[in-house]
């Protein structure tokens, strides 16, 4: 079996700061360990900008306690885990209302000048909701269009409007798949209008993305989306 030397750094800790069973893996010796921690690796993909705000240990152990459907040495009771979670949301807004103020009408304007700028190249289609999008390659004509519950496989390049990279799976090198109704609006509006093997450039404003909270991390409140999609296939329920 191949050996693929990575280090999961899965060292869990207590409320208390003391170690638990959690073992550290530093090699993947079977085809159950690969798939366990590529099952692991595509979850971390896919949690929202701000999970660098999380504590890594912590979420580690509730991940495991969950997985098993543990009920008992649990660190917190179940009941209350919903009041943690909206508590700790409330003071992540209100972290971001104190401190992203004036970030938020800084993002506004430029994000209205980029949009203001772009709309007016001739190759750039504007839609009524505030979208804005550029062909950059066309698939077959007579290649299928995703419906709204589809799952999708995409290559997606994302950045600010000064360029700055949020997010890109070609970065990466390999496409997400994910289904449609579970990402952003604009993406929702947008990716069903594309084609398998289109190319678009497009341009989303704040109340299609994140809006006045933004995505924590590089995505601040009110920012303007800058994606290259390419669209490789469809997933049909």
């Amino acid at each position: 079996m191949r050996k693929i030397a990575l280090i999961l750094a899965i060292a869990g800790v207590s409320a208390c700061g003391q170690q638990t069973e959690y073992e550290q893996v530093s090699e993947l010796e079977s085809s159950k360990e690969e798939a366990s921690y590529a099952i692991g690796y595509r979850s971390g993909e896919q949690m929202p900008h701000d999970a660098e705000q999380l504590h890594l240990e912590a979420f580690i152990a509730g991940l495991r306690h969950g997985a098993k459907r543990q009920q008992e040495g649990l660190l917190m009771e179940p009941a209350d885990m919903d009041d943690a979670i909206m508590a700790w949301q409330q003071q992540q807004m209100g972290a971001g209302r104190d401190s992203g103020g004036q970030d938020a009408e800084a993002n506004r304007e430029q994000g209205a000048q980029y949009r203001e700028q772009n709309a007016e190249r001739e190759e750039v289609t504007v839609l009524d909701n505030g979208i804005q999008y550029e062909v950059l390659e066309s698939g077959p004509e007579d290649a299928a269009s995703p419906g709204a519950e589809d799952r999708v496989v995409a290559h997606y390049h994302g950045t600010l409007v000064d360029g700055t990279v949020f997010d890109s799976s070609v970065e990466r090198g390999e496409p997400a798949t994910f289904p449609l109704n579970q990402v952003i609006d604009g993406w929702q509006e947008i990716v069903p209008m594309m084609r398998v093997g289109d190319k678009w450039r497009v341009v989303i404003p704040p109340e299609l993305a994140y809006g006045s909270q933004g995505a924590g991390g590089t995505i601040g409140p009110e920012a303007t989306l800058v994606f290259e999609v390419e669209l490789l296939d469809i997933e049909t329920q």
